[in-house]
């Protein structure tokens, strides 16, 4: 019977030891991500959103808001693609903003047949109150942070995001990431081949369609 050899169960600890670790930094890491994510929705996505709305909005419902009193007007069928969503789910996100006031119908004035989505006054003010609010809790938050800090983790997000995408790319229709912030320059976009948003922005700025 060969006697073991203490350099390769030596070795084989080591290696055995540093996957350990390594998996134990990952799993912090995915653990971290998760309540950040968890809290974002919580606080950012939901209580804030309950204090200046007054009545239950879900968060597909307030990005569609977002994107329609950000960009101008899309047409109803193109909603289902922004949220993906089925149609009718995404009408009946449509008929609720309607109820509320908070969008308004109109035909297109290139085409007649063409119903257009536009934020109504109400909504584009409860926007503004959205985002005056999260800025305003948000900059406490942030007052025990320095601006190398803050600069610091947007990269380290940016680039643990991409190549997550780049590994398992969730796949090639609309994207919405970033929850209606879209950006010309924007990273995601750059990984998928190009922001599909905002490409169908461009095609209705060439078609007249604002």
């Amino acid at each position: 019977m060969s006697r073991p050899d203490p350099k390769r169960a030596s070795s084989l600890l080591f290696r055995n030891g540093r996957r350990s670790k390594s998996r134990r930094r990952l799993s912090s890491l995915v653990r971290q991500s998760h309540i950040f994510a968890s809290l974002v929705r919580q606080i950012l996505e939901t209580k804030f959103l309950q204090e200046v709305a007054g009545h239950p909005l879900a968060p597909s419902q307030f990005q569609l808001l977002k994107l329609i009193a950000f960009n101008g007007n899309y047409q109803i069928g193109e909603v289902a693609g922004f949220l993906g969503v089925s149609p009718p789910a995404a009408t009946k996100n449509i008929d609720k903003l309607e109820r509320l006031g908070l969008i308004t119908r109109h035909p297109s004035k290139g085409d007649r047949r063409a119903t257009l989505l536009s934020a109504s006054t109400k909504g584009r003010r409860l926007v503004e109150q959205y985002e005056s609010l999260k800025a305003d809790r948000l900059t406490p938050v942030f007052e025990g942070f320095s601006a190398k800090d803050i600069d610091h983790l947007t990269e380290l997000m940016e680039r643990f995001s991409l190549s997550l995408l780049e590994k398992e790319d969730p796949g090639r229709g609309m994207c919405l990431l970033c929850s209606a912030y879209c950006q010309q320059e924007c990273s995601v976009g750059r990984v998928r081949g190009g922001c599909p948003y905002e490409r169908l922005r461009h095609a209705h700025s060439k078609e007249g369609v604002s």
